[in-house]
């Protein structure tokens, strides 16, 4: 293959990670290629409505979001190439990393690699939740949300520790009253959260339903509004119509990152383990960036500062690539870059 063919660096997911990161990289006239599994870039991001809570924009919705930061890294020189579902990853012998895409219709090649493929929200997968998560009634976000329904009342679901605190925060910060329903008759989160829980039902009108699961999110008549929720007693099947403004689903959370089983170092959750501060995987030239990282925080905004470190990290690479593994300590220090 003729080093034509070869870009500095190949950039898989085109989400908020990775169009930081082909920014990033472009403007320092790195020959960039963005591979994006669907048929527009954006991720999860382009199903949302409203955002408040990224730097510089008061309200912007995701689509707009997105097309800004696409055409500003074209601006730059990256090219974005849709419909390119990675599913394999293969360091060559001279250092070059071959990226196999829609099971093997093609094979782009690059002197390295960010996987920036995001992560997705665990779905109920009952009838009327797509709808109004259109609708931006339907949420798996606390900390991206919360805000709007201040004074309302809410359905949180799910029983682990993130169910947990986020209802705590929920409750503490924006509801008027918040109903949460677990599957089993034991929360799964640890014990000093769920005891912190129950303290704070009372104060902060927190209605605990255990063991519960949602059925169905009936829309209202025009479809822009919950007009009930379906909720059934796990133990008796006594089903209720739950009023409710809106549904936080907490049920975890699954990383697109199966296909790299076995070519990067993945912990059990299927999240890619990386050095903290220069965002190397266990494979040389592999950068990682965004929500399917490690002990992400799974936000916009620091999705977007991953890519922003894995493109800087480049530099680093391509500069010294023993420099692969060490301590990143002094990684981001003012060394003239």
């Amino acid at each position: 293959m003729s080093e034509v063919n070869v870009h500095d660096v190949i950039i898989i997911g085109g989400g908020p990670a990775g169009l930081a990161a082909a920014l990033y990289a472009a403007r320092d006239r790195y020959k960039t290629l963005v591979l994006e599994k669907n048929g527009l870039a954006g991720g999860q991001i382009m199903l949302t409505e409203r955002i408040e809570n990224y730097p510089g924009y008061e309200s912007i919705s995701g689509p707009d979001l997105v097309a800004q930061m696409s055409a500003q890294a074209v601006k730059f020189g990256a090219a974005i190439a849709a419909g390119q579902s990675a599913d394999g990853l293969l360091r060559r012998d001279d250092g070059i990393i071959e990226v196999r895409v829609n099971d093997g219709e093609a094979t782009h090649s690059a002197r390295s690699v960010i996987l920036a493929p995001g992560s997705d929200y665990r779905n109920l997968g009952i009838p009327g939740e797509q709808a109004m998560r259109q609708a931006t009634r339907v949420s798996y976000c606390a900390t991206c949300d919360g805000a709007f329904y201040r004074d309302k009342h809410v359905l949180a679901i799910g029983g682990g520790n993130t169910a947990v605190e986020d209802t705590l925060y929920l409750a503490r910060r924006f509801t008027r009253k918040i109903t949460l329903i677990h599957r089993r008759k034991e929360f799964r989160a640890q014990k000093v959260l769920v005891e912190e829980l129950n303290l704070a039902a009372g104060e902060h009108n927190i209605d605990i339903r255990l063991p519960y699961v949602a059925e169905e999110i009936v829309p209202n008549s025009t479809g822009t509004e919950i007009d009930h929720v379906r909720i059934r007693n796990v133990e008796t099947g006594l089903i209720e119509r739950l009023k409710v403004d809106g549904v936080f689903v907490f049920v975890g959370m699954i990383p697109n990152t199966a296909w790299l089983r076995g070519t990067v170092e993945i912990n059990d959750a299927g999240y890619i383990a990386a050095d903290p501060v220069t965002l190397e995987t266990s494979m040389p030239g592999v950068f990682v960036a965004g929500d399917c990282r490690q002990h992400a925080a799974m936000q916009l905004a620091t999705a977007c500062a991953d890519g922003v470190v894995a493109a800087m990290m480049l530099k680093r690479y391509f500069r010294d690539p023993s420099s692969w593994g060490r301590p990143g300590g002094d990684a981001g220090t003012n060394s003239g870059w």
